[in-house]
């Protein structure tokens, strides 16, 4: 039976009532639910999971909704009471702090806010973040959708006035000590970064911190920053900032490729800064960074490696290889080929870390020659319909990218829609290793490791039953002064039959060995 409890004029945000849904699924006798406002994103979604039952044509968009698919009456009332108990717990939280509804009542507050985190719709951003910055308010912009001509704008309004916009769709900074958005706790030191990737940002700063090393400022720009079209606007700015910071020793940029001439410019400014400096550019040329004096980086963490040998005024040198040491990973990854049937042959990547899946699809693509994902290196290899259709051969996929996120927070806040994709592959004869991240912190999921532990479980239990041996290889992206704990985290996915290294390469490097000896 489909049921509908509508309740007009009641508003929630979108993000509280899409984790509420999550929960009140695993609800006995529930076997389909959707909480939420009725706009018409969520009316689409309820007609495409087969809950927009009788009344559901008179919800609108201010209307707030229950809609369950359940075994009866009871089954529902259990869901709606559930829906109270969560939304009274959001209320109880949000209490104990007045939430001014405008930036002018905050600033009569304190009149000396310095640093606004923008998380409002694409087509609100702009007016928003041009609101603070007139108040002389630093900028960081986590929403998406914002168009590159209002970037632009935004970027060379705040500039010329000294003040930062890092975005849009920028996810991670630790400013004075203090982490923003997706961000981890790390110790304060010398070493400042630029990033214009959010995960790659989490994995070199964790990595620092692991190492013994510290951050002064981890500054993002927004993945957008260094195209031909922006300029690499907030990456120079932030650059020159660490560069005048006398608290900054060592420099550490992290991006993609940047737009040629784009990336020239910026290695010259750092070169003429004067500070030892890393350049992770992932899966760029190393040529351009090496002939400024400057250290090129082979993965994240080897820009970790880098920084933190800098710092200490040692010599860097490449890290390539693995903490457990080469031979005792090659006798692992022969042990976990030698378990697997004839057939099993493919590696799938199921990453919530953009970067992180970008970084491993790179390290790999010269020894697979070809990588089915959503983001794909070449545009040949892109997987159509990622999100409902099958993997093909080699498939890495970017859970965090726009087709997995459609009327569901990001990956790294509800992972479930990845757990379940990990019981799915394991289902396909041909898939040898599962290869996954899990990234722990502020802004992430309360306990990821938890969640995708009884996904390993449940998939490897499936394999078994149909003569299989799956491989799960994973990587914990976060440090021990994290609310999930770095150890622990690891511990729960060693326990559930993952093999665990330190790093996002580590693992890449691993799967490598596994498939060399198959």
């Amino acid at each position: 039976m489909v049921k509908l409890e509508v309740r007009k004029n009641a508003y929630y945000d979108s993000v509280t009532l899409m984790i509420i849904s999550k929960d009140v699924k695993k609800l006995p006798g529930v076997k389909e639910a959707l909480v939420g406002m009725g706009t018409d994103l969520n009316r689409e979604i309820a007609g495409n999971i087969g809950l927009a039952g009788e009344g559901f044509d008179s919800v609108t968009a201010n209307d707030f909704f229950v809609a369950a698919e359940c075994e009866d009456e009871a089954a529902f009332e259990a869901v709606v009471a559930k829906v109270d108990e969560l939304l009274s717990k959001k209320t109880e939280n949000k209490a104990a702090a007045y939430t001014p509804p405008t930036l002018e009542g905050a600033l009569k507050i304190d009149p000396d806010i310095n640093m606004a985190v923008i998380s409002v719709p694409g087509k609100y951003a702009y007016e928003v973040a041009q609101n603070c910055l007139e108040h002389d308010i630093n900028v960081m912009l986590f929403s998406d959708n914002v168009t590159i001509e209002e970037e632009r704008a935004l970027k060379e309004y705040a500039a010329a006035r000294e003040l930062l916009v890092m975005g849009p769709d920028c996810g991670t900074a630790i400013v004075n000590n203090t982490p923003l958005a997706f961000a981890n706790v790390v110790k304060s030191g010398d070493i400042g970064m630029v990033c214009a990737s959010g995960t790659g940002a989490q994995e070199v700063s964790c990595i620092i911190d692991q190492l013994g090393g510290g951050i002064s400022q981890l500054l993002g720009t927004g993945g957008r920053d260094l195209k031909k079209d922006i300029g690499g606007i907030m990456m120079k700015l932030g650059l020159d900032a660490l560069i005048q910071d006398p608290k900054t020793r060592v420099l550490t940029l992290v991006s993609k490729p940047p737009a040629a001439e784009i990336a020239q410019q910026i290695l010259d400014q750092a070169a003429a800064g004067g500070k030892p400096t890393v350049v992770c550019f992932i899966g760029g040329d190393p040529t351009e960074i090496e002939k400024r004096g400057l250290c090129a980086a082979i993965s994240l963490e080897d820009a970790a490696h880098k920084a933190v040998a800098l710092s200490r005024g040692e010599q860097p040198e490449d890290f390539t290889g693995f903490a457990m040491g080469q031979e005792k990973a090659e006798t692992l990854a022969a042990v976990e080929a030698a378990k697997m049937a004839p057939g099993q042959a493919y590696v799938r990547g199921l990453y919530t870390g953009g970067t992180l899946c970008d970084e491993a699809m790179k390290l790999m693509i010269g020894k697979l020659g070809h990588i089915w994902s959503n983001i794909p290196l070449h545009p040949e290899d892109l997987l159509e319909n990622a999100r409902n259709g099958s993997s093909r051969e080699h498939t890495f996929l970017d859970f965090g990218d726009d087709e997995f996120t459609v009327g569901r927070p990001h990956p790294m806040i509800d992972p479930s829609l990845r757990a379940e994709r990990v019981i799915t592959e394991a289902a396909d004869p041909g898939t040898a290793v599962v290869l996954v991240d899990c990234v722990i912190g502020y802004g992430s999921h309360e306990d990821p490791a938890q969640d995708l532990s009884e996904a390993i479980r449940a998939a490897k239990d499936l394999a078994a039953r149909e003569g299989r041996y799956l491989a799960v290889v994973a990587s914990v992206c976060g440090t021990e002064g994290d609310p999930q704990s770095l150890s622990g985290s690891q511990m729960k996915l060693a326990n559930a039959g993952a093999v665990v290294l330190p790093s996002n390469a580590q693992a890449t490097r691993f799967v490598q060995l596994i498939l060399e000896h198959l």
